[in-house]
């Protein structure tokens, strides 16, 4: 195993641009990958900076209590006194272990000279932490690990759901796959992943839940496209979009192709993927050719008609809007940290304004399905009521099977909204 050292201080130097305003992917980019020889550090690398943001609000307390400085004056010291942290409480290494390899990241990131603060403040947590438990608690940032704008939106909005909405927002995300059904059945799928010794469970109509995160290339039939890794909330859209053979579908918002994938599995149509940034339609790309399945992709700006659309409307539109992604912060801690309270706001104008542009391309007795991947009212129901109040002819219509549009996170999927939307014949 390498050194616990080397994967704080690459943890340490990531988490430290996250704290600065960017994102944990750029972060990691700018970073670089470990070389051949180190590739081992990835996972230990990749946990340190999950498990840090996932308690990163419980971590910046405390620093701050037990620094005689109030906050340390380097950016990258308290970074690593973050990470030491996280690793301290995860219990996964021996306390003796994380201080003295703590102390070797110092020297890593070229802050020797911080090594004796580094070592005092973590025994002081070892010598005082039990003590300064009931503290902590009450402090509603560093308990439900969220911004305190964020933690009371979502409190004022689910007053009987908020606690259990933050903490599957702190915690590890479920890992579910889509069968292909076109090609195999649930059950056969399923009887091959258990004898591979992944055991699942049904959650949708093609959707197994799997006992215990594995890689995904080492999924049975994952190469040959017999299945994907996708969200079981995720995997609800092909299905409210009520699709049959023939139709022409367009995916607005596609990167990076998974729902894109399930309409194509889902029925016989012709469909079209866009995405605004041209280098993520590789990754549309990429996914359908492990699958099989045909479509244009195109990298173009839903709201810019002028060129992408060939004036032939479409009877199906997906439009899995850009959104705060407060639904799915399990799986991107930084988004938690990162996010502004005015960004809700900012990112419903930004969703009429789609909703105004694909509204013009769908066929009329069409349906739209507006999804985003968020918890937030204002980016879900109130732009879909403000959408429809000022929109002739639209209206809301149910989802197949009555569901309600809010989904939601827990155990066995993220959290979405989704809202269909009729033109009139």
């Amino acid at each position: 195993m390498a050194p616990l050292a080397e994967a704080l201080s690459a943890a340490a130097r990531r988490v430290a641009r996250v704290a600065a305003g960017h994102r944990l992917a750029s972060a990691a980019d700018a970073d670089g990958e470990p070389e051949d020889e180190a590739r081992s550090l990835r996972a230990a690398i990749a946990d340190l900076c999950y498990s840090t943001l996932r308690r990163y609000g419980r971590s910046q307390a405390i620093v701050a209590a037990l620094s005689h400085r109030g906050q340390s004056a380097n950016p990258l010291i308290e970074a690593l006194l973050w990470c030491a942290l996280s690793a301290l409480e995860s219990r996964r290494y021996a306390d003796y272990t994380v201080l003295d390899q703590a102390g070797g990241a110092c020297g890593l990131l070229r802050l020797a000279r911080a090594k004796g603060y580094v070592n005092a403040l973590l025994r002081a947590f070892l010598r005082r932490g039990a003590g300064m438990e009931s503290r902590l608690q009450a402090d509603s940032q560093a308990r439900w690990q969220h911004p305190l704008w964020w933690l009371e939106r979502v409190r004022a909005e689910y007053p009987g759901d908020w606690e259990a909405v933050l903490s599957a927002g702190n915690g590890h995300p479920p890992m579910c796959l889509r069968v292909n059904l076109r090609r195999t059945t649930l059950a056969r799928q399923q009887a091959r992943l258990a004898d591979a010794g992944m055991p699942t469970s049904q959650v949708g109509p093609a959707a197994l839940l799997l006992a215990r995160p594995v890689p995904a290339a080492r999924l049975p039939g994952f190469a040959e496209g017999l299945v994907s890794v996708q969200d079981a909330g995720a995997q609800r859209a092909a299905a409210y979009l009520e699709l049959h053979d023939g139709q022409r579908v367009l995916d607005a918002c596609s990167a990076p192709g998974g729902k894109a994938a399930h309409i194509l599995e889902s029925a016989e149509v012709a469909l079209t993927a866009l995405d605004a940034d041209p280098a993520r339609c590789e990754d549309v790309r990429r996914t359908l050719r492990r699958l099989g399945l045909q479509a244009e992709v195109r990298g173009a700006d839903c709201n810019a008609l002028e060129t992408w659309w060939d004036g032939r409307p479409y009877d199906r539109i997906l439009a899995d809007v850009p959104c705060t992604a407060s639904g799915i912060v399990r799986r991107h801690p930084d988004i938690k940290w990162l996010r502004r309270a005015t960004d809700p706001a900012a990112f419903a104008q930004r969703q009429l304004r789609i909703l105004d542009s694909l509204w013009r391309v769908l066929a009329p007795d069409g349906r739209l399905l507006y999804v985003t991947c968020s918890v937030f009212g204002i980016e879900n129901g109130a732009v879909v009521d403000a959408f429809v109040a000022r929109t002739p002819g639209a209206r809301r219509v149910p989802l197949s099977g009555g569901v309600p549009a809010q989904l939601l996170p827990d155990a066995a999927h993220d959290g979405f909204h989704f809202a269909l939307l009729a033109k009139p014949a």
